[in-house]
């Protein structure tokens, strides 16, 4: 099959829509209440603890419950690192900083505890996108948020099997048990790539905002520079980096269309919630396609935390995105062009597309 024929390619489902609709809910019901209260402001904080649901797929409920209470501690960790950034006031050289070092040990404990998806993408979203917020909730009330959201996404992911969320047949042989063996010089090697991946992104994202005042999420090109090094193999990193390119400048466009009417808070939300049941559809599918209301949720999400003016928005999600996914690459061409596949891809190949 041609590299072509492969972004239009979308395999059968396999009952995606299960976990989808119950990522979704996760995403739901703290959004639903918060803004039953009026408290919208803490709605970024509830989405980053409701990325717990992402993780597990198609697991035992015993599994799917420990790998999303790690999932569920790093991400609210990430949301306090970056509460207090926020609340300090830190320069964004110093989110950058700190973000790339969240990365790496984010990646690494991803490798440890076999979740999936791998990689660190959320741990980078949910700490620099936090620590970007002016004026935003302090350590204490962003913590206990998105705490109380990943726990809803626990709770939904301990009942999954009722609705039939399972496993299937033909894959159960990938669900591995317990610790992965991945040796130190291995993990410090996956770490120190997803450390390095994002930091030069990060400080090519920021140089660029001085040069074109119009860009604002530096943040971003820190994403999308872990996105190509995730999946193993070296082919299927350069595939990645590629999809996630096109995927996000076809997604602005979708996001430049949903915000070209006038729009209410609810509305947003009932966005958020749509996007997500979508993107989780297609995720395992077609990344390409699932980018297409990914790109728009992750952008949704912005507004509702800090709202900026939307071309601004789009311009920052579309050069951030090429900045970071070229650097991902390069850092695949060059870290990885003499390195052996190691147990530890091996050991993290099954369900390697899942990465939002």
């Amino acid at each position: 099959m041609s590299h072509l024929q492969e972004f239009f390619r979308i395999p059968p489902g396999e009952r995606d829509h299960i976990p989808a609709f119950r990522i979704a809910l996760g995403v739901a019901i703290p959004l639903l209440v918060l803004l039953g209260i009026d408290r919208l402001d803490l709605a970024v904080y509830a989405a980053f603890g409701a990325f717990t649901g992402i993780y597990a797929r198609f697991e035992s409920p015993r599994s799917r419950t420990r790998r999303q209470s790690i999932a569920a501690a790093v991400l609210v960790v990430c949301v306090g690192i970056g509460a207090l950034l926020s609340s300090l006031g830190a320069s964004v050289w110093v989110l950058v900083v700190i973000t790339s070092l969240v990365s790496g040990a984010g990646a690494a404990i991803a490798l440890r505890f076999r979740l999936k998806p791998g990689g660190s993408i959320f741990f980078i979203f949910a700490t620099g996108a936090v620590g970007s917020i002016p004026g935003g909730a302090s350590v204490p009330v962003a913590m206990g948020v998105a705490a109380a959201s990943a726990l809803v996404c626990i709770g939904l992911g301990a009942l999954a099997h009722y609705a039939g969320e399972r496993m299937p047949p033909e894959k159960e042989t990938y669900v591995r048990v317990g610790l992965s063996p991945v040796g130190k010089a291995d993990l410090a090697a996956h770490a120190a790539r997803f450390t390095i991946a994002p930091f030069i992104a990060g400080v090519l994202g920021t140089l660029l905002i001085d040069v074109l005042p119009l860009l604002s999420h530096s943040y971003w090109a820190m994403v999308a520079a872990v996105a190509p090094i995730t999946p193993p193999g070296r082919s299927a990193r350069l595939k990645r980096g590629v999809h996630r390119v096109v995927g996000t400048l076809l997604g602005v466009i979708v996001t430049a269309f949903l915000l070209s009417f006038p729009t209410e808070a609810w509305q947003l939300v009932v966005w958020v919630i749509l996007l997500q049941f979508l993107a989780e559809i297609f995720v395992l599918r077609n990344y390409s396609v699932a980018l297409l209301f990914i790109t728009p949720l992750a952008l949704l999400m912005t507004q509702i935390g800090s709202p900026h003016p939307v071309p601004e928005l789009l311009a920052s999600r579309a050069i951030e995105t090429v900045i970071g996914a070229v650097v991902g690459m390069l850092v695949v061409i060059v870290g990885f062009s003499s390195v052996k596949r190691t147990r530890a891809e091996i050991d993290a190949s099954p369900h390697a597309d899942d990465d939002d």
